[in-house]
């Protein structure tokens, strides 16, 4: 497990530092290759893909990322190997984002909620966090995240999305989590 959480927090890392956009936004669609999955993001976005143990298999993920004025947003998914427990999965990949972005846990009953979208696996782990934190060089930022699976065949997809900003815009996050279409 110690693995898995290292490798989704150098993960992390790499998708906090793609940066390859304007200021402003200007939302376009975005897919993921081998899939179905189509996000939207508020710039033109970085791409980067590597292998990273979930459990004891590696597992492809693919990063799309992008800075939207102060904003880092990112989204992340994961095709698990077809048996693999996908709520613990999601559960390890959440506690990974909060200690990486230095959240205090347990988080409050305000801070979290469950996340549903169409399409969508119905799993308890499937929520919506919204908590400050700090960057790695200590800077206070709030983090907006969800996490959510779909069915693709007999396997489960993992998608994670994300916005860090000192203040992050409802508009952004909601604009950006209602756009993941599986």
């Amino acid at each position: 497990m110690r693995n898995h959480s290292s490798a989704l927090l150098a993960s992390l890392f790499g998708a906090l530092t793609l940066s390859a956009c304007s200021p402003a936004q200007n939302w376009r669609d975005v897919t993921f290759e081998g899939t179905a999955l189509k996000v939207q993001l508020p710039c033109k976005p970085d791409r980067t893909t590597r292998s990273v143990p979930f459990g004891v298999v590696p597992v492809e993920l693919q990063v799309v990322g992008c800075e939207s004025g102060a904003a880092m947003v990112a989204v992340m998914t994961a095709a698990l190997p077809t048996g693999a427990d996908a709520s613990a999965v999601m559960a390890a990949w959440q506690k990974a984002t909060l200690d990486n972005a230095r959240v205090n846990q347990p988080l409050a009953s305000g801070q979290q909620q469950a996340w549903q979208r169409p399409g969508q696996l119905p799993l308890t782990t499937s929520m919506r966090v919204q908590a400050p934190g700090q960057r790695a060089n200590g800077e206070p930022v709030n983090m907006d995240a969800v996490w959510g699976a779909v069915a693709e065949g007999e396997r489960v997809r993992l998608v994670h999305a994300v916005v860090y900003d000192r203040k992050i815009s409802a508009d952004l996050a909601n604009t950006l989590f209602d756009g993941i279409k599986p």
